[in-house]
């Protein structure tokens, strides 16, 4: 019984220093290094300019998605064919120089 009172504080040190699990039904924070073309590079440029709103909105890499983005960067926009490799090359490079660095 001494040695669980004992031990009980250091479990309870480490449960608390331990990241939580996200919340059911929160998106988790897109990385910002995520490869280009990715799922998860999708997910940093739609949170990042902010083109869907808690899910509602064109799907990621869709045309209308494309174009959204082209809206939200309006005349710094890339002249690229959208979602083509080139222009996604170009939206990375733009947001990585307007985005104040995100702390991981």
């Amino acid at each position: 019984m001494r040695r669980l009172l004992a031990s009980l504080p250091l479990a309870l040190l480490l449960a608390a220093c331990s990241p939580a699990p996200p919340a059911a039904g929160t998106a988790q924070v897109a990385k910002a290094n995520a490869a280009l073309g990715s799922a998860g590079w999708y997910a940093w440029v739609d949170q990042s300019l902010h083109i869907s709103d808690d899910g509602h909105g064109p799907d990621q890499g869709s045309a209308e998605w494309n174009q959204a983005v082209q809206r939200k960067l309006g005349e710094e926009a890339p002249q690229s064919q959208p979602g083509s490799p080139e222009w996604q090359q170009s939206v990375d490079a733009l947001l990585r120089t307007r985005l104040p660095p995100q702390s991981s």
